[in-house]
């Protein structure tokens, strides 16, 4: 499997309404950090991600993260 890109080298904290997301684990969506599908033709899929109410999250900009999709700090090793 390739490795992905960096969509960039910190968290995207968003405040997440109720229901189903689509993570980007490639790196190349343009509507980051959420899936447009640019991962066609790849080895990647996007993570799924259930939201059952309203909060605040940290997702992984660097796609490099131990605990997808969620940020774990990798990206200060970057």
């Amino acid at each position: 499997m390739s490795e992905a890109q960096i969509a960039q080298k910190a968290p995207y904290g968003l405040e997440l309404e109720p229901r189903t997301y689509w993570w980007c684990r490639c790196g190349r969506s343009a509507n980051q950090p959420f899936c447009d599908g640019s991962h066609k033709g790849t080895d990647f899929t996007p993570v799924k991600v259930e939201i059952a109410e309203k909060k605040q999250v940290w997702l992984c900009g660097c796609k490099r993260t131990g605990n997808q999709p969620f940020c774990d700090g990798t990206h200060k090793t970057l």
